[in-house]
């Protein structure tokens, strides 16, 4: 990346070169002449002078496909670029104004292509948009410090009570569902608030907190929406101690014997809670089917005698007689 951005730089002073050399144009649409720049001929005077213009030239080697694939460059406009490489090595301009006029272009750049795309991800279940114009005029109402609508410390008291208000309503439909769904034939609930549902009930060992089990597994949230499979991967069984997971699942690995396949309703409080896990929303009700392939005990290793002096020498003990 380092040597493409130096080849970048490079490319703009050769094509420079190249188009002062043509002299002055005439625009036929406009009545007056405009003037391009001048450019003196390049002397290389050394050695030093012709390895550094050869240089220069070599690195524009795959300059161009990466203006225009990675930094969204047309063609058409390489004359306004050039004046920006130009502007940018010339000593006498003011180069802190530059560095700022070059970050205000990076950094709405990087609102146009991943600062917009990551807010409606975020906020895809609170709202239906993010729109372009609003929130470009937010960015900017907080830099000229235009405090008409919110400020730094309003707006994010803002969102974070919408996110609040939204993830009480999803609280409260994952209650709904577990209310209603433990009304449902072969549905056991918990002390707990843990549901299962038997569908195939196994006749092995149960595990405890120490033992290893095999289990396959698939998660989905209670829209339907799958976030987690096993069943997807080519190794489909997954090896952990049932104290090394979510509560729920802890709960149910402790009851289930080997060769049981449950499927588990998982209150928020004995899954993720507040938090968000990967695809799961915070304060979400899970549910899982599993599979309990294997319940594997510790071994028990077995202690032998210890030996004593002569035994490890391997020398017989002698007799010992009593006298008589």
């Amino acid at each position: 990346m380092r040597k493409t951005i130096l080849l970048a730089l490079v490319m703009m002073t050769s094509a420079s070169f190249c188009l002062a050399a043509e002299g002055p144009k005439k625009d036929k649409k406009k009545k007056k002449t405009e003037t391009v720049k001048v450019v003196e001929p390049v002397t290389l005077n050394s050695q030093s002078d012709s390895i550094s213009y050869a240089m220069g030239m070599e690195m524009t080697n795959g300059l161009i496909p990466f203006l225009i694939d990675q930094m969204g460059v047309d063609t058409a406009y390489m004359h306004k670029f050039i004046e920006g490489f130009e502007a940018a090595i010339d000593k006498e301009k003011n180069n802190k104004e530059l560095t700022a006029y070059g970050a205000g272009i990076n950094v709405a750049r990087m609102v146009n292509t991943n600062m917009i795309a990551n807010a409606r991800r975020n906020m895809k279940d609170i709202t239906d948009s993010i729109g372009t114009d609003k929130f470009n005029q937010g960015f900017l109402a907080a830099l000229h410090h235009d405090y008409l609508h919110f400020n730094d410390s309003s707006a994010t008291a803002y969102l974070s009570a919408t996110r609040e208000a939204h993830l009480k309503k999803n609280l409260k439909t994952g209650e709904d569902f577990l209310a209603e769904n433990a009304k449902k034939e072969g549905v056991v609930t918990l002390p707990s608030g843990l549901q299962y549902k038997i569908l195939r009930q196994g006749n092995g060992p149960v595990a405890t907190n120490n033992d290893e089990v095999e289990v396959k597994y698939e998660g989905r949230l209670i829209d339907g929406t799958v976030f987690d499979s096993s069943y997807t991967r080519s190794e489909q069984t997954n090896k952990f101690r049932p104290n090394q997971v979510i509560k729920g699942w802890t709960e149910a690995l402790t009851l289930m014997p080997e060769g049981s396949m449950w499927e588990l309703y998982i209150p928020q409080n004995l899954a993720y809670a507040d938090r968000q896990a990967g695809q799961i929303p915070p304060y979400s009700t899970l549910i899982f089917k599993v599979e309990l392939e294997k319940v594997i005990k510790p071994e028990v290793k077995n202690e032998t005698p210890a030996l004593d002096k002569t035994q490890k020498e391997g020398k017989p003990k002698k007799a010992v007689t009593k006298k008589k």
